[in-house]
């Protein structure tokens, strides 16, 4: 009899509540979602808000380029792939070209035109260019650093500051007898190095 009293009295209470929820949650829906300015595409909302803290910083992912000189590196590359006894004094050749104002490539190109890039020279002469070879003998460097030093500001000295600014140029006193060949190999090795 309790059960039966406890029913009858619970049951229209629960009843009661729920009624009353449902009817307060369609009236706040109604009321937030006319029909004038309802967003069709949005859903209803319960009545119940989830809220997320969100960081005090956001990651961030950053990238820098960070300048370098790659003249060395096209030096090296170059002359590896033709398996260059050269290619350890690609940093060399570049210092030694800015400290007497030549082009980097161009040492490179001469000595690629003049002797496969330091691969079909005199044994022991260490001169990869033709520099100073003539009818009457041939001139050798003690050493691949010494040959780059002395070319390097032969060509300065006895050609840039003479006024023989260009491959052409350069070919009219350097390989005299050239019919243009040397000219359009050097710079075709030079622009080789881009």
């Amino acid at each position: 009899m309790v059960l039966v009293t406890v029913f009858f009295i619970a049951t229209p209470i629960t009843l009661g509540i729920s009624l009353f929820s449902l009817f307060s949650l369609k009236s706040n829906f109604v009321a937030n979602n006319s029909l004038s300015s309802a967003n069709l595409t949005s859903r209803p909302e319960s009545g119940i808000r989830v809220y997320a803290s969100l960081p005090l910083e956001f990651p961030v992912i950053k990238e820098s380029v960070i300048p370098a000189d790659a003249r060395s590196e096209i030096l090296s590359q170059y002359m590896n792939s033709y398996n260059s006894p050269l290619t350890p004094f690609a940093d060399l050749i570049v210092q030694t070209a800015d400290k007497y104002s030549l082009d980097f490539r161009l040492i490179t190109a001469i000595s690629q035109q003049e002797s496969n890039i330091c691969k079909a020279i005199p044994p022991q002469s260490y001169n990869c260019w033709g520099w100073g070879i003539h009818s009457k003998g041939s001139l050798g460097f003690t050493s691949y650093e010494e040959g780059i030093e002395e070319v390097s500001k032969g060509l300065k000295e006895q050609y840039l500051d003479k006024g023989y600014t260009t491959i052409e140029e350069i070919m009219s006193k350097y390989t005299p007898l050239s019919n243009g060949s040397w000219a359009a190999g050097v710079s075709q090795f030079m622009s080789d190095m881009q």
